[in-house]
């Protein structure tokens, strides 16, 4: 609060001239990005406050300042204080309009602040505005470039947005052509790539440059070996650090690594401030689920307690209900199956699978259940002895039938074993073709993936296509997503 009324002090209190303002990178900002960038809020408040006082025009100040408002609101997405920090944008860039307008830094910043307020307004489902600040970071970096073409700083936000345009599944295109927006992964990646390479800890940019190409790398270019080898490297330090332990945990569970989210969890859990963040208690409970292992109920409920948003409350009833469904616990699974339709609400993928279930009049297959949760964590032979117990001729003509062959696939995938692993997906797309389930497209998916590994680029293509040709699906627009990417990835190269 002391921090925010300081700065509304400087809005009304500044009459320079333009000339006046500087943008200094100096140790009181580095202290304070880095702190920030490390989820010691506190410490980063009192950085930019002595900055302030001491350099009333260094609009460095402003511009860091705002990584508060991006970092609180991302990772806990309390509705109540997005509308309570939603007009700190307007202020940070009117702010910031006082700088210099020949210095590289003063498009750069203004579209820093537009950039993260982009990604903060897709969280909360304000799609119209994300589009909207999204355009203005992109025009501003365009702009900066153009003017200020050797200015490095430029590749940091502007090949995230290359990667991400690149990206944009079809349903967004006219978005991007309306815009005049025009994407390419890898090219994005690469800037990125080059920015981090030429830096080091104690820049400007570096530590969040670094994030943007990990998640662009393992989500997008699909180079998730990389990425964790990355991870691994000491220079990722997670000690002191919970930005860094969050996204460590976060690829950990995506890249089924659910043991070794765990180890980077129970690290983070020694620092004061990871009680402020519930996101670790959810993430906590995912990779104690992956091995059926019931005390993930703890920590599920521990993030329902002391979370403040709408997200993921269906999603974490639903993860309860098949801890103790796997466990046999009729009584526990049913009652919290029964709290999903009234809490909560179905804005992600995830709550809306939820809700989906709590809606049906079935359980899943518990035999498939347990093997999908092993193979998300990353316990494949546990998974595949399961499933060769299931009889397949049980399940022809339903839904299970496309999950099975999908779920045997991801497990022959991931052992390495890929011919057979294209002979599952090709069965899990027969088997799924038509329906609404997510299988037949996955399948699809990660035939383009197999087939791009292998170098069959053609073939990767055509599978990737034929991911987007699926009829409507759950979870469709992560799934576009990956497929269009993929096509990005693999048409340059045909």
């Amino acid at each position: 609060m002391k921090l925010r009324l300081l700065l509304m002090l400087l809005f009304f209190c500044w009459h320079c001239c333009a000339s006046t303002y500087i943008y200094d990178y100096n140790e009181s900002c580095r202290k304070a990005y880095q702190n920030y960038l490390s989820l010691h809020i506190r410490e980063a408040q009192a950085n930019i406050l002595h900055e302030i006082k001491v350099n009333p025009y260094n609009l460095m100040a402003v511009y860091i300042s705002d990584y508060e408002d991006c970092i609180q609101l991302l990772l806990n997405c309390d509705q109540k204080e997005y509308k309570q920090r939603e007009s700190h944008l307007d202020e940070h860039i009117t702010l910031l309009e006082k700088g210099d307008e020949k210095s590289p830094w003063y498009r750069f910043c203004k579209a820093g602040v537009y950039l993260r307020w982009a990604i903060i307004n897709v969280r909360f489902g304000e799609q119209l505005s994300a589009a909207n600040n999204f355009r203005k970071s992109f025009g501003l970096l365009r702009e900066n470039q153009r003017l200020h073409p050797d200015f490095v700083y430029n590749n940091t936000f502007a090949g995230l947005e290359e990667a991400v345009v690149g990206s944009l599944p079809g349903s967004y295109k006219w978005l991007a052509s309306l815009f005049g927006m025009r994407g390419n992964v890898k090219k994005g990646t690469e800037k990125l790539g080059a920015f981090i390479s030429s830096h080091t800890a104690n820049d400007l940019m570096y530590g969040e440059t670094v994030l943007y190409y990990l998640y662009t790398r393992f989500y997008l270019l699909q180079e998730q070996k990389e990425v964790w080898d990355f991870l691994a490297d000491p220079n990722f330090s997670t000690k002191n650090n919970l930005l860094n332990s969050y996204v460590k945990a976060n690829l950990a569970l995506d890249y089924r690594k659910a043991d070794a989210a765990l180890e980077t969890l129970r690290s983070a859990a020694k620092d004061p401030n990871y009680s402020s963040y519930p996101v670790f208690d959810y993430q906590m409970g995912a990779a104690l689920l992956s091995k059926s292992d019931t005390s993930c109920t703890y920590y599920f409920m521990q993030y329902l307690k002391k979370n403040k948003s709408d997200l993921y409350i269906k999603d974490c009833w639903q993860k309860m209900a098949f801890a103790w469904y796997i466990a046999g616990n009729m009584q526990k699974a049913q009652y919290c199956r029964r709290q999903i339709k009234p809490h909560g609400a179905e804005r992600i993928d995830a709550d809306k699978q939820a809700q989906k279930f709590a809606e049906s009049n079935r359980w899943p297959n518990v035999h498939l259940l347990h093997a999908r949760l092993l193979i998300e964590g990353g316990y494949h032979n546990d998974a595949l002895a399961i499933l060769n117990t299931v009889k397949v001729a049980s399940l022809v003509g339903t839904a299970d039938e496309a999950e099975y062959y999908f779920r045997m696939g991801r497990i022959y995938e991931e052992l390495e074993n890929y011919t057979i692993a294209l002979q599952q997906y090709q069965g899990a797309i027969k088997a799924g073709q038509g329906k609404h389930e997510q299988f037949a497209a996955r399948a699809a998916l990660h035939m383009g993936k197999v087939y791009e590994r292998a170098g069959k680029y053609a073939q990767a293509q055509k599978s990737y296509e034929e991911c987007l040709d699926m009829p409507e699906h759950d979870f469709q627009n992560s799934i576009d997503q990956q497929a269009k990417a993929g096509i990005n990835r693999v048409e340059v190269r045909n």
